[in-house]
């Protein structure tokens, strides 16, 4: 399933949907207002307990720029997988005899021939290094330049890298598998740079141009009231987001696997890199319409300036020992004088309790490295099937393609 590693990537932020309850009304109404006039009926100022309860919860109308968001994910996962799917035939499988470009026609494609080890340890250490990329993105974008330059720098970083993975795969570079390898691998570390800086923003920005933030009563032209969520609008914008998604990710992985088989592994690193070159035109023509906020300083290095000074004199080899003396009152600033609180320490006790139940709700992620075990592994062990014959690649398709029809199981 190609969202799967999104996926993600994938920071669903929901919209913020502000509650205050005023003393002496707490069972009467909430102050959630709307300053907006429905289409269809009167003006609500409040909203009662019972509608919130009753009414049915639907989606607001959705902005047309974020469609224009989506549709640059899919220009990037399309060049993100279908650059990625052909990695495994390019590093494992020899250069089939007589095609100076690695296209293997009715047999197996293949380029440095470099074997299994070769070619598990790069596509592994490609996943790794794509998902370790994120946390530089959302630092630069957060503490420095904001996400819509950090998107605009990613996407060049990973031009740079998909050009360099092109030229390693050119019949003239190819035939000369350790100078091939070593252009790749540099390629290979520019592209993950790329992707990750991107990845770690484009969520966020999409998520910025839900506009309505408060929920409002509407009546639809069949009578019934509704309830205008902001929350059910988000999650409408992001099923388009991951619809766009899978699009880009299977067209990309289908149609690549195809120009490696009958033309070449240049052209399958060229295509992701042309498709990825209309990302920056569309950003760039509907830049005015985007609701763009500045960088408000990194939660994470405030996060870890946090939790290093909590842990000041409490470092020990038991674990047990120093998980019995750490406590989150040391950097609680209610706990801590004005005069002796360092520069950084801007929050208060509410963000640390979050912070808190943050890492509490990590432990749900504890078996999760054992999964991905398991599915970063899949592409390299579908090649053991080598090993049954070569009956199984003299079909005239693809043998990666197969696996791209999977997810269409599940509809």
């Amino acid at each position: 399933m190609p969202t799967l590693p999104n996926e993600d990537a994938a920071i669903m932020a929901m919209a913020e949907i502000p509650s205050d309850t005023s003393k002496g009304h707490m069972n009467e109404t909430r102050s959630l207002t709307t300053t907006t006039t429905p289409p269809h009926g009167e003006e609500h100022e409040h909203i009662s307990d019972d509608d919130l309860k009753n009414l049915r919860r639907v989606s607001g109308k959705i902005p047309w720029v974020a469609f224009t968001i989506a549709f640059v994910e899919l220009c990037e996962r399309f060049s993100y997988y279908g650059t990625t799917v052909v990695f495994v035939n390019f590093l494992q499988q020899p250069l089939p005899e007589g095609s100076p470009t690695g296209a293997g026609f009715d047999g197996q494609s293949g380029a440095l021939g470099m074997g299994q080890r070769a070619s598990t340890g790069l596509t592994t250490f490609n996943q790794f290094w794509a998902y370790l990329t994120p946390l530089l993105g959302a630092y630069i974008a957060d503490a420095h330049l904001g996400r819509y330059k950090t998107i605009h720098i990613a996407i060049l970083v990973a031009i740079i890298g998909h050009i360099v993975l092109t030229a390693s795969a050119a019949p003239s570079v190819i035939a000369k598998p350790n100078t091939s390898i070593g252009v790749f691998s540099v390629g290979l570390i520019i592209f993950g740079i790329g992707t990750g800086l991107f990845k770690s923003n484009i969520s966020p920005l999409l998520a910025e141009q839900q506009v309505i933030t408060k929920i409002k009563i509407e009546t639809t032209a069949q009578g019934e009231r509704v309830l205008v969520d902001p929350a059910v609008t988000t999650s409408r914008i992001f099923l388009y987001f991951y619809m766009c998604i899978n699009i880009g990710s299977l067209v990309g992985q289908i149609a690549m696997v195809y120009a490696e088989k009958y033309v070449g592994f240049w052209l399958s690193f060229m295509l992701p890199t042309v498709m990825f070159l209309i990302a920056p035109v569309v950003l760039a023509i509907f830049k005015k319409k985007y609701r763009l906020s500045p960088p408000t300083g990194s939660v994470l290095s405030k996060f870890f300036r946090m939790w290093t000074t909590a842990m000041k004199g409490k470092w020990s080899l038991n674990f047990v020992k120093m998980k019995r003396e750490f406590t989150w009152d040391s950097v609680r600033p209610s706990l801590i004088p004005v005069a002796q609180r360092p520069a950084w320490m801007t929050y208060d006790d509410a963000w640390v309790d979050e912070v808190r139940r943050g890492l509490m709700a990590c432990k749900v992620f504890t078996f999760l490295p054992l999964y991905w075990l398991a599915y970063g592994q899949m592409t390299n062990v579908r090649f053991r099937g080598r090993c049954v014959g070569k009956s199984a690649y003299t079909t005239t398709e693809p043998h990666k393609s197969s696996s791209n029809y999977e997810p269409t199981r599940g509809a």
